[in-house]
């Protein structure tokens, strides 16, 4: 089992706590937000787009902390671009929140949110 899993039991956590740093203001900026995690990665779903302050702050510094439970975990976030990393952040987070299962359509915001991987590194 990967290290962040070892401590963490996703399906027990409804939300994680993204901080990245504010595009003009450079401070600590933290939302709580829903989140799929795969190995070391956290996938996350844009309602808003490429206009949340969030995806915009982490466009403009790419580096991010994540909390989960009471652990902190640096991060680097990134648009996802592969058809298969996109189709698989999708329906983890639309299983997750929405009961999705393979055969059914994809909701809406599954579907059309702007997808987000971070890439997990050591506690910080």
């Amino acid at each position: 089992m990967d290290p962040i899993q070892r401590h963490v039991c996703e399906a027990d956590l409804d939300f994680c706590y993204l901080t990245t740093i504010g595009r003009k203001s450079g401070l600590e900026r933290t939302v709580e937000i829903w989140f799929g995690l795969e190995g070391d990665t956290v996938y996350l779903l844009s309602g808003g787009g490429d206009s949340s302050d969030w995806v915009r702050n982490f466009r403009a510094h790419d580096r991010v902390t994540v909390k989960l439970e009471r652990r902190k975990y640096s991060g680097t976030a990134r648009l996802i671009e592969g058809v298969d990393e996109d189709v698989r952040a999708r329906r983890l987070l639309a299983s997750k929140y929405q009961g999705w299962e393979p055969g059914k359509r994809l909701s809406s915001w599954a579907r059309n949110s702007l997808a987000v991987a971070i890439g997990l590194h050591e506690r910080s």
